[in-house]
């Protein structure tokens, strides 16, 4: 069936749909993996993003279960250049239509990913509509949509707790969840941790009652500024003297609740082969990224020495606080590259007792 992506600039892209039907609108964005798109479909950073691949063709290892990062579907649609109808790979369990149809995405193929890129980053963002009849599309309700409330929806509404029973377990991690990757969870549960993931709105109060060993403010959708309440509970964790972690949105959120801004620059870092050096040793590593916003290096100040910056545009991505057991990064070091998974281990470390960060 054929259906149409509208741009807020009035360009209009021809393609073929799969997957729900319907229209939807949302903000476009690009990634680079040239895996992934399981991991991709479900993070939940995506939240109120029309995500584009820019590798041409998807879908061809299937669908995977296991390699999904939660249960929810991040983006609010998808672009494809080439979408592959008959899977092969011996752990897939279904098709992207189906898995699509299912799950109610709106997705597009068909279309030039190539093109369509250049225009979005030529353009810092532009927002989209996919629709069956493009002359029915309000060129100036679209282009003054705004991702909103994609946290909310995001997060888990009650908490629950995951890993071995706490009693046996070496440290208990409290996480705020914003909308977070499971591979997040999974790598401190791996390391013996009981994890229990909270709700966005919970009370800090509420959340330091459980006597944490460690606190996590994971990563998610949207403006870091939108929430003012959160970015408090956030400040109001962050004095408690628990060690605490950050990350994605997470580390925005830190950042604020200790004075400093946060921009929204052209164009995010998406993808799987996001280049980050170690201003301390020099080493540089292949992370995964999924993020919009960025710290001001400007506004850091001395209250926090900057760790890690993005080799392509020298934006920080990793800051140790000064004279507080907090360290966060913009990347993913739970998924996708391995490189900077080490930085769960050295979390480990803080709540027992020692300062590392590397």
């Amino acid at each position: 069936m054929q259906g149409y992506l509208v741009l807020e600039n009035g360009k209009v892209f021809k393609g073929k749909r799969f997957g729900q039907s319907g229209d939807v609108t949302a903000e476009l964005v690009f990634t680079t993996g040239m895996t992934g798109y399981l991991e991709t479909l479900t993070d939940k950073t995506y939240g109120g993003q029309i995500v584009v691949q820019t590798f041409p063709l998807i879908g061809n290892y299937g669908v995977i279960p296991a390699d999904f990062e939660g249960d929810k579907i991040g983006p609010a649609g998808y672009i494809v250049k080439e979408w592959c109808q008959i899977p092969s790979n011996f752990r897939s369990e279904g098709n992207l239509d189906t898995f699509f149809m299912d799950r109610g995405v709106v997705a597009l193929s068909g279309i030039d990913t190539r093109a369509l890129t250049k225009m979005i980053r030529d353009a810092g963002g532009l927002n989209g509509c996919i629709t069956d009849n493009p002359e029915s599309v309000d060129l100036a309700a679209l282009k003054a949509y705004r991702v909103e409330g994609q946290v909310a929806k995001m997060s888990v509404k009650v908490p629950h707790t995951v890993g071995p029973d706490a009693l046996g377990a070496p440290h208990k991690v409290a996480l705020l969840d914003c909308g977070t990757k499971d591979s997040i969870w999974r790598e401190l549960v791996r390391r013996g941790c009981t994890v229990t993931l909270f709700p966005h709105d919970t009370a800090a109060e509420d959340i330091l009652a459980t006597k944490p060993d460690g606190l996590v403010i994971s990563s998610g959708p949207g403006a870091p500024t939108e929430d003012k309440g959160l970015i408090q509970t956030v400040k109001t964790l962050s004095e408690s003297g628990v060690p605490m972690l950050g990350i994605g949105l997470g580390h925005q959120l830190i950042a604020l609740a200790h004075g400093m801004e946060t921009t929204k620059p052209p164009y995010g870092h998406r993808g799987s082969n996001q280049p980050v050096k170690n201003l301390e040793t020099g080493k540089v590593y292949i992370t995964g990224q999924s993020h919009q916003y960025v710290v001001k290096a400007e506004s850091i100040g001395d209250q926090a020495k900057v760790l890690y910056t993005h080799v392509n545009d020298g934006s920080p991505e990793g800051l140790r606080y000064v004279g507080k057991p907090i360290f966060s990064v913009q990347f993913h070091p739970e998924s996708g590259p391995k490189d900077t998974n080490f930085l769960f281990d050295d979390f480990i470390s803080m709540m027992g007792g020692q300062d590392t960060c590397r």
